[in-house]
């Protein structure tokens, strides 16, 4: 049987250490995005396939307006604006065409790829040098970039957990949770499902504007398999979470620990690297790491119950 101890042994640990301050800035980088796909998955309960494009969206509009002088920071805020109009074409398409949710996002990331190459002037990738632009975060310096990432989530987490707090987040929830009963108290459910795409893509694409400068580049297929990630960072985080504190964790805990699954999935992800598995691999990998992740809550609720059937059936004995 093949052992996978041996090829560990043969690996020099020192690279996988060297690796994981850019696995933990990247994994911190997608973590905003993975709090944007949790927004809707988790909240709204809407599949929403539109972050796939969102996220290059966020990258060449930054890329491009760093290029034509504009300041990094400005450009990030822009990149969150072109995200939030990417969540108001699947809202719309949703909501007012009446077209299913999955099928409205993928109309739109669709849409989103042939703007993205507009935008781009037709180049499928473009470089932004940390050399000659005061970038935000920078692969250069991952702990200056780790410090100032952990400062936007922080600044994120609190601000969702103050917007989920007030009457306008509490109508999201509850379209979320029961849209039925919703409409029935006089929720207007159409706004409030639009209003959570607006917010959740304009996250995605701001994590997409500071993705492009951590990394230097914007590449059109940079977004491909964003929602792969987000979900994996969403189920790892919830795992995770709910693993140490249980019912005591809050909903601004929850949104820590998407980013902190996050940084678990490039951690998991830079370690198969590491083992020299074959690159070729790496979205079966990640469909696998996924797929887990996603086993481990329903397991554990299986092996919860038939402990219960069990005991009551040895009680009923009795």
């Amino acid at each position: 049987m093949y052992s996978l101890i041996p090829v560990v042994c043969a690996q020099d640990i020192t690279a996988l250490v060297r690796a994981l301050p850019g696995s933990v800035a990247q994994g911190l980088i997608w973590g905003i995005m993975a709090i944007g796909v949790f927004l809707t998955f988790k909240i709204l309960d809407f599949a929403d396939l539109t972050v796939d494009g969102t996220m290059a969206t966020g990258g060449v509009v930054t890329v491009m307006l760093i290029l034509k002088g504009w300041n990094p920071v400005a450009a990030v805020a822009v990149a969150f604006v072109a995200g939030m109009l990417a969540g108001l074409i699947t809202g719309v398409l949703h909501t007012v065409l009446g077209i299913p949710d999955i099928l409205a996002g993928i109309l739109t990331q669709l849409s989103l790829y042939s703007i993205n190459l507009n935008i781009s002037e037709g180049k499928a990738n473009q470089a932004v040098n940390v050399d000659m632009y005061n970038l935000v975060v920078s692969g250069r310096d991952n702990p200056a970039a780790i410090v100032t990432v952990i400062i936007i989530l922080a600044v994120v987490i609190a601000l969702m957990y103050w917007f989920f707090g007030t009457e306008l987040g509490f109508t999201i929830r509850a379209t979320g949770c029961n849209p039925n009963m919703s409409r029935a108290q006089g929720i207007n459910t159409n706004v409030a499902k639009v209003i959570a795409l607006v917010f959740s893509n304009g996250l995605v694409g701001f994590a997409g504007g500071l993705l492009s400068q951590y990394q230097g580049n914007f590449d059109v297929n940079m977004g491909r398999g964003s929602i792969v990630i987000g979900l994996a960072s969403v189920i790892i985080g919830e795992v995770l979470g709910e693993a140490i504190f249980g019912k005591k964790l809050n909903f601004s805990g929850r949104l820590a620990f998407v980013a902190v699954g996050s940084i678990i999935y490039y951690i998991v992800i830079q370690f198969v690297l590491w083992l020299g598995l074959p690159t070729i691999d790496m979205k079966m990998f990640s469909a696998m790491v996924v797929a887990i992740f996603l086993a481990v809550p329903y397991l554990r609720g299986k092996a919860k119950n038939s402990y219960r059937k069990a005991a009551k059936g040895g009680a009923g004995k009795c």
